[in-house]
């Protein structure tokens, strides 16, 4: 189960992740994620410190979320990464691809 929470705050979308984004959530995230899409020409700030789990299903919503705000001039920052979700990102090269804070 997965849970996407997202804010405003001025030019500043904050997404909140809860759970394990896996292959069975991430169709349901990436419907979640549409008003982020909507506005990637904003600061994304992606809350990653209750996400359990990701799968490469997941990294590719990521990776579409990344490329939208290139596309829209925003940028997108990932924040709370447990030193497992991290890892994954490490192995699978998209840690270089991110802004963590």
């Amino acid at each position: 189960m997965m849970t996407l929470t997202i804010t405003s705050e001025g030019d500043t979308l904050k997404g909140v992740l809860d759970g394990r984004l896996d292959t069975a959530s991430s169709q349901q995230f990436s419907v979640d994620m549409q008003p982020l899409m909507d506005e990637a020409d904003k600061h994304i700030v992606l809350d990653c410190s209750n996400l359990e789990f990701i799968s490469s299903s997941g990294l590719r919503l990521f990776l579409m979320l990344r490329k939208a705000t290139i596309a829209k001039g925003g940028d997108v920052t990932i924040t709370g990464v447990s030193p497992e979700i991290k890892q994954v990102f490490t192995i699978t090269g998209f840690y270089s691809l991110f802004h963590f804070a």
